[in-house]
């Protein structure tokens, strides 16, 4: 038995998924920064490198990640830049050594500037973009974005995992139901909103701001779709935005100037920013609790599983209790 199925994916595997499709690798192979999935840059012989993404086995369904997969194309196809699956003979999903796996074309670059007004609005009309195919049909098989699945059920996980340190556990579970109390009184107050196949996990990491040379202009492109699902149009939009409520106002007002030139946007979805933050950071340990039999995860998140990591959960709760509390952000510019 294998201590971890990520243990069988040595380099070898690697390069010889990629030969395996007619790539012809010459021996580069960078492991990129991802641990949810497996990432490498390879480079390739008599083409750009690529890079190879192989998902963690029993995390999505085949049919999930061929949702992931034609949404990015038909994003793609759009001309909207996204970075998408490459296509192997009719095939995006492949197989491996029992692992599955994708390739998509090396797309470099930084960072965008988040405190630029012309950033945030380019941003803004690329999302509103994205939303607008996003519109277009439903996911049938990945998920939603719901207080169920990143709410409930991580709470519950959390106080099964043993990892809360005892003398923290009725803190914790007292923090987190008081958030989530605050979180359904939130979403009560929006009432009905609509949901769209939305990026899921835009954040800055997610977008490389891409240089101009020659004639060509530079700007975003997305990549990581891996979160994709049904959600309100705000969940790209509100991991954009930091600072205090002033800043995150006037953040938010650029990238609705430019979201608007190609998408409407429900102004109600404002008062679900807090809330769905607070969705996120429970979701977040969760996440690592589910992955800590993973030896990469002890090292990356060494702080994990000790009391100081745990009260500072509870005081950011207690925090983002307060937050749901005072009134909505209004986009300001």
């Amino acid at each position: 038995m294998d201590a971890h199925p990520y243990s069988r994916l040595t380099p070898d595997v690697v390069l010889n998924a990629l030969e395996a499709v007619g790539l012809r690798c010459d021996g580069r192979l960078l492991a990129l920064n991802s641990y949810e999935n497996r990432v490498y840059q390879v480079g390739l012989e008599d083409a750009p490198a690529v890079v190879a993404k192989f998902y963690r086995p029993d995390r999505w369904t085949d049919a999930q990640i061929l949702e992931e997969h034609a949404f990015a194309i038909e994003l793609a196809k759009a001309e909207i830049p996204v970075v998408a699956p490459l296509d192997f003979v009719g095939q995006t999903l492949l197989q491996a050594e029992g692992f599955r796996l994708a390739i998509f074309p090396r797309h470099g670059g930084r960072a965008p500037e988040l405190e630029d007004r012309e950033t945030l609005e380019w941003l803004g009309r690329f999302i509103g973009r994205i939303h607008m195919v996003g519109r277009a049909r439903a996911f049938q098989h990945r998920p939603r974005l719901d207080i169920a699945s990143f709410g409930d059920e991580p709470r519950e996980h959390l106080l099964a995992s043993g990892l809360i340190p005892g003398e923290l556990v009725a803190a914790w579970r007292q923090a987190a139901d008081l958030a989530l109390e605050a979180v359904r009184a939130a979403f009560a107050r929006v009432g009905h909103f609509d949901t769209l196949r939305a990026h899921g996990d835009c954040h800055a990491g997610n977008v490389l701001w891409r240089p101009g040379t020659g004639n060509t202009r530079g700007g975003p492109h997305f990549v990581d779709l891996d979160d994709s699902r049904m959600a309100p149009a705000v969940q790209d939009l509100w991991m954009l935005v930091s600072g205090d409520r002033e800043t995150m106002a006037r953040q938010l007002g650029f990238l609705l100037r430019g979201y608007e030139d190609f998408a409407d946007f429900d102004d109600r979805e404002l008062q679900l920013v807090e809330p769905l933050r607070t969705l996120r950071l429970l979701h977040y340990s969760a996440w690592l609790a589910r992955r800590w039999d993973d030896p990469a995860f002890p090292i990356a998140f060494p702080w994990f599983n000790t009391p100081r990591y745990w009260q500072d959960r509870v005081l950011e709760l207690r925090e983002q209790i307060a937050a749901m509390q005072e009134e909505p952000i209004a986009a300001t510019v």
